[in-house]
């Protein structure tokens, strides 16, 4: 379950994990006014919500200076991520989500503008196949009396926010059908209509409706679907298409007959990679959040922490392989090279921040370490207490360093064949002035015991902690290959 303040009674909790319910927000009856108005008015709506494909609320319960909502039990994760998991995915299955969302907004149309239409609010009731697609969280949900228009805020998802909420005019039922326009475009491809890092110009892509339809990933996509988006980003409001038009669009009704049902590979692998990314950005900008209300030492490590966590459940290997540089080749170490680390980074000419470009160094010196099987440096690099997830540990925690000792005093220290590691697409988060992150995929080239050349990659996250002016490495997790050559 989600909260902003933990439960004090245990009991709670247990009773309704006996029920099969899950709590799902718990907030503190001292938070701002606007806050508990907001909860009230999720929860108001959530009654009035009935629909199959819809989260249901079941109870709302005040308790000892809590408030409980308590919504279904919903086990089988985010509707994208189980469409890359699938052997099969075609372009019906994708009219099919449509009809869905479509259908969602027709029966909240009357009362409500729902404004919560993205990939994390689509969720599968359970793990089991072809369970249920369920709608959930409402927090931005509104309520409005029929075919009324007004300004209600600016309240969204960058990425899915209609021209009409960027340019601040009164809005209606349309800003949730051009949602679903922008859904429909990633379903079929995998990528959104509108990108940019930049956020203002991202803005401005939606305000012009500036998208298309690129080859080779839309040569195969039929023209009755290409159709039906445009229709939905139409960017006057008035002339987009309603939800009951949609549903009686041909790509929609005749999907049996219209929609293409061609095995789209090139889309799954497209949304694996858009998966990662997105849960990426939301992990760094929960990391962002929590560090705005709390200050010392202490918190900027748990808001790196937090961030870390999310970052290593996102799986690095599905960014890696979006990284177009990591498809060339790499030089092999020549047999006169020592244990060496490069750094590689497509971005040549870019400038990096001097605070950026010293946890680079720091990171280079530590595998620097690693390779010459040089422990003092290593501890003089990490702290004491360094915690991290790795293959070696088969998936544990590991804490302190003596795990890591027996490395260094069994195998690294005894290796004299030469070691050749790069650093490729370093990314750096800071995170206050004394605290960082960084990502990185980390290459190892080496010489197996027969002196065959070798080479193994991870995917490496460490988060650095400045103290007395020395930066040190208080955590890590890497997912690949184990990052010492073992044989």
């Amino acid at each position: 379950f989600e909260k902003t303040n933990k439960p004090k009674k245990k009991t709670l909790l247990s009773l309704l994990a006996e029920r099969g319910r899950t709590l799902y927000k718990c907030v503190d009856e001292c938070l701002r006014t606007l806050q508990k108005y907001k909860l009230e008015r999720e929860a108001r709506i959530c009654r009035m919500l009935k629909h199959p494909n819809i989260v249901r609320l079941h109870e709302s319960i005040a308790e000892e200076g809590f408030h409980y909502l308590v919504f279904d039990l919903v086990t089988g994760g985010e509707l994208f991520e189980d469409i890359v998991a699938r052997e099969y995915y075609s372009e019906a299955d994708a009219s099919e989500r449509e009809e869905l969302a479509a259908s969602l907004c027709v029966r909240s149309s009357q009362m409500i503008r729902l404004r919560v239409l993205q990939p994390e609010n689509l969720l599968l009731a359970s793990k089991m196949k072809g369970a249920a697609v369920k709608l959930a969280d409402f927090g931005l949900a509104i309520e409005v009396q029929g075919d009324q228009q007004a300004w209600f805020g600016f309240a969204g998802t960058p990425g899915y926010l209609s021209p009409e909420v960027l340019r601040k005019d009164p809005y209606g039922k349309p800003v949730d059908i051009w949602a679903c326009g922008v859904i429909l475009y990633i379903l079929l491809v995998g990528y959104p209509p509108f990108w940019d890092e930049d956020q203002h110009k991202l803005y401005q892509q939606i305000k012009a409706g500036a998208y298309d339809f690129p080859s080779p990933e839309w040569d195969t996509v039929t023209p009755e679907a290409k159709n039906l988006i445009n229709q939905m980003l139409t960017i006057n409001p008035a002339k987009r298409i309603t939800a009951e038009q949609a549903l009686k669009h041909p790509w929609v009704c005749q999907r049996s007959t219209v929609a293409s049902m061609m095995h789209r590979q090139e889309t799954v692998e497209c949304l694996r990679k858009f998966n990662a990314r997105r849960k990426l950005k939301g992990a760094i900008l929960t990391t962002m959040l929590v560090s705005r209300n709390f200050s010392g030492d202490s918190c900027a490590l748990l808001c790196l922490y937090l961030g870390l966590f999310c970052m290593s459940v996102f799986s690095w290997n599905m960014l890696a392989s979006s990284i177009p540089s990591l498809h060339g080749k790499v030089s092999p170490a020549s047999p006169q090279e020592a244990q060496t680390t490069v750094v590689h980074n497509p971005a040549d000419g870019t400038k990096v921040s001097p605070r950026k470009q010293e946890i680079i160094k720091m990171t280079e010196q530590l595998i620097e370490a690693i390779n010459n099987g040089d422990f003092d440096a290593y501890t003089r690099i990490c702290d004491p207490g360094l915690t991290s997830f790795e293959p070696e540990a088969l998936g544990n925690l590991v804490e302190g360093m003596d795990f890591h000792k027996f490395y260094f005093e069994n195998l690294l220290s005894k290796n004299s064949k030469p070691v050749h590691t790069t650093i490729l697409n370093p990314h750096v988060h800071l995170i206050g002035e004394d605290a960082a992150c960084i990502a990185y995929i980390r290459l190892t080239q080496y010489m197996d015991s027969q002196g065959r050349p070798r080479s193994c990659q991870s995917e490496e996250t460490r988060v650095w902690h400045r103290r007395d002016a020395k930066w040190l490495n208080v955590h890590f997790h890497c997912s690949g290959a184990p990052a010492a050559p073992l044989q």
